[in-house]
């Protein structure tokens, strides 16, 4: 993805999660929707940055509010000299070009198994690649995470180079939202 150099500047306060399963040492922030609308999609998108002046590249997430949510790392909190509950400066930028996404073992050996999907998969744009990892990886039960990906080489296997029916923003599903917040 090629993008200007749109620039978004903006203060937001950093937010311990309620529940931040094994790994306690992150934290959070919510863009403000001026500065989310300012992205090129609604969905998981990387962007460039800074907070409080460190350098940093990340993939945002979607909140289910039309905005975006950061997780920010032990490490870049460190670096920038932020903790929770502090007021931040972040910096931000589409990335000049999107990652590619890392597929899932389990997904990968799915697509292995049908040649025909991989072939699909293979000719698909990184933005469809994240989209459909998105959606598989975001099932809530191993279950549906297996169906999903069953689906989707059914899906990809027949030409689909999109993922159909899937919210990428959470917004009409209701099916993405950024952590809640602990209690300060």
């Amino acid at each position: 993805m090629t993008t200007t150099d749109v620039k978004s500047r903006f203060e937001a306060k950093l937010l311990r999660p309620a529940k931040p399963g094994d790994d306690k040492s992150w934290t959070f922030l919510v863009l403000p929707k001026d500065a989310s609308e300012q992205l090129p999609r609604r969905g998981r998108t990387t962007v460039e940055g800074t907070l409080n002046g460190h350098p940093f590249q990340a993939t945002l997430e979607p909140d289910g509010q039309l905005s975006h949510w950061l997780r920010v790392s032990k490490e870049l909190s460190e670096a920038a000299g932020a903790d929770a509950g502090d007021m931040v400066k972040i910096e931000l930028s589409p990335a000049k070009k999107e990652p590619e996404p890392d597929v899932p073992a389990d997904f990968q050996e799915a697509l292995a198994a049908t040649p025909e999907a991989r072939e699909v998969w293979n000719s698909t744009t990184t933005i469809a690649r994240v989209d459909w990892i998105h959606w598989i990886t975001s099932a809530k039960q191993l279950k549906t995470r297996a169906k999903r990906m069953g689906d989707a080489c059914e899906m990809l296997a027949s030409g689909k180079k999109h993922v159909c029916c899937f919210d990428q923003s959470g917004y009409y599903s209701k099916a993405f939202s950024a952590p809640e917040a602990e209690n300060s």
